[in-house]
């Protein structure tokens, strides 16, 4: 991501690695789709979300790993 300075210069601003995904975010990583995401949490096939305040989150390196090892059940998820 770019801004302009007074001088008219471009500065390069990195911004931090974002750590978590919401269901439309999860939904891209799954190629799924948001209601989905939201049936597999209720089932027990997705990793457990966390609550940030009012906001559900998922932990993307998470999802990735869920996947990884096969989106295996909840319940055997939280067992490894």
């Amino acid at each position: 991501m770019a801004t302009r300075t007074r001088n008219n210069r471009q500065q390069v601003v990195e911004q931090p690695a974002v750590l978590t995904a919401n269901a439309n975010q999860v939904a891209a990583m799954l190629g799924v789709s948001v209601r989905q995401v939201w049936r597999l949490n209720a089932t027990g096939r997705l990793p457990r979300a966390i609550r940030l305040g009012n906001c559900v989150r998922w932990r993307r390196a998470e999802i990735e790993a869920f996947v990884e090892a096969g989106c295996p059940t909840r319940e055997k998820w939280e067992c490894r």
